[in-house]
């Protein structure tokens, strides 16, 4: 560690504060209330200048943190080592770990036996319930970031294996309609752009799932001139994207039309051998989705006479009839562990981490029942508002007589 490299993390840091103003009065009561006082908070999560943010708001509430990252390329390694610096904080965070590594630093958070977790992806939650089992009993609660991880914690209570209330934070209405759809849609993008040097418009981007974040994926690229084809497995999807005005077609067809794949089911083997041996000169494949199983890499590293990195970030396969198709970040989330992927907007992440601080400390409030939890709508309403508020921006209110008519059956024509 230098001081160069805290500093620059700490101007990192202090450039996301700028722009998180809804966190920031949320910060503010924090500080006065500290219901954060004598807790340990352990977190899992992308570990960069918005997180640190959150991470600064926790310890203004009270809490010590212990926090490492839930993606081995994420991590901004300046950002990491400016919170290591900061007295409460604890980052066991480091850019480009190999898997034993990445989770000795899981470990070395619940070492700290938190009192609450909050994760992004589910290991944190799920290394307490597999590996770190005595720890579970001092452990009140938890929040869960993101659809994949969600998706893991709704398995575990089906399965009866969930014996912590988790909020599930990634599925209340201003996260999906903001982070999910708005985030990944502007950063994808960005981090497509900055990592290939090609153009949008004009080419043909085929989209792998049509949830909120797939949704604003399509919405982004048919904004910069793209053709968008979206591939799905839920009908109510498929038939949401074609209404939109998206050619909807199988994952078989779209691979022999597509300039530039981007996958975001949460799934695995979204992209195979099949699709690469059936795509264009020049295609390109990149993953918006949580974790590095989308893409499947041995089939195109078995397929291919050999790679070159022309870019950093941007892998190159030669295939055996000479076609070339590339794959950015090692198939990980683009946004992020792509080189100039610096994840969701600044005011995005206000929003997300606004909720995940209020849900924290809701954790902490309420007597919550092992199992998947609802973030409470007045904790959505009351960040929109505050949102609203600071970007100076009125709405109307219900009258009286407005607000009867709405809540009363007894009201005809």
């Amino acid at each position: 560690m230098t001081v160069e490299e805290v500093q620059e993390g700490e101007a990192k840091v202090g450039w996301a504060r700028e722009h998180m103003p809804v966190l920031a009065r949320i910060r503010k009561r924090l500080e006065e209330e500290e219901p954060f006082g004598g807790v340990t908070v352990g977190m899992a999560l992308h570990v960069e200048p918005k997180t640190a943010v959150l991470v600064e708001t926790l310890r203004a509430g009270g809490a010590e943190v212990a926090i490492t990252g839930c993606n081995p390329l994420s991590t901004q390694d300046d950002v990491a080592r400016y919170l290591d610096t900061v007295d409460g904080i604890a980052c066991f965070a480091e850019h480009g770990v190999d898997e034993e590594e990445y989770y000795e630093a899981i470990d070395a958070v619940l070492d700290r036996e938190p009192s609450v977790v909050i994760d992004d992806g589910g290991d944190l939650v799920f290394r307490l319930h597999e590996e770190r089992r005595e720890l579970l009993d001092g452990v009140e609660g938890g929040c869960e970031e993101t659809t994949t991880g969600v998706h893991r914690l709704r398995a575990m209570e089906r399965d009866g294996a969930l014996e912590l209330p988790v909020v599930a934070v990634n599925d209340t209405p201003m996260k999906r309609n903001f982070d999910n759809r708005h985030g990944t849609g502007e950063s994808t993008l960005s981090a497509v752009m900055s990592t290939t040097n090609l153009q949008v418009g004009g080419k043909t981007v085929v989209v792998a799932g049509y949830g909120n974040c797939g949704r604003g994926l399509a919405e982004k690229f048919a904004a910069l001139g793209a053709r968008v084809i979206v591939t799905e497995v839920d009908p109510r999807r498929a038939l949401q994207a074609h209404f939109g005005g998206y050619d909807v077609k199988t994952m078989d067809e779209a691979a022999a039309e597509g300039d530039l794949f981007v996958t975001t089911t949460g799934n695995v083997d979204v992209v195979t051998g099949d699709h690469f041996d059936r795509m264009r000169d020049g295609a390109v494949v990149c993953n918006a989705g949580h974790f590095n199983v989308e893409i499947n890499l041995d089939d195109v590293e078995e397929m291919a006479e050999e790679h070159r990195e022309p870019r950093p970030g941007l892998r190159e396969y030669t295939m055996p009839d000479g076609r070339n198709v590339s794959v950015l970040a090692e198939g990980r989330l683009v946004n992020l562990a792509a080189p100039l992927g610096w994840g969701h907007p600044v005011e995005i992440m206000d929003l997300s981490f606004a909720i995940q601080a209020l849900s924290a400390e809701y954790v902490l409030r309420e007597d919550l029942e092992p199992g998947v939890i609802e973030v409470p709508d007045e904790i959505d309403v009351m960040v929109a508002e505050l949102k609203l508020r600071t970007s100076g921006i009125a709405i109307d209110r219900m009258t009286e007589e407005q607000r009867d008519y709405f809540e009363s059956w007894r009201h005809g024509t």
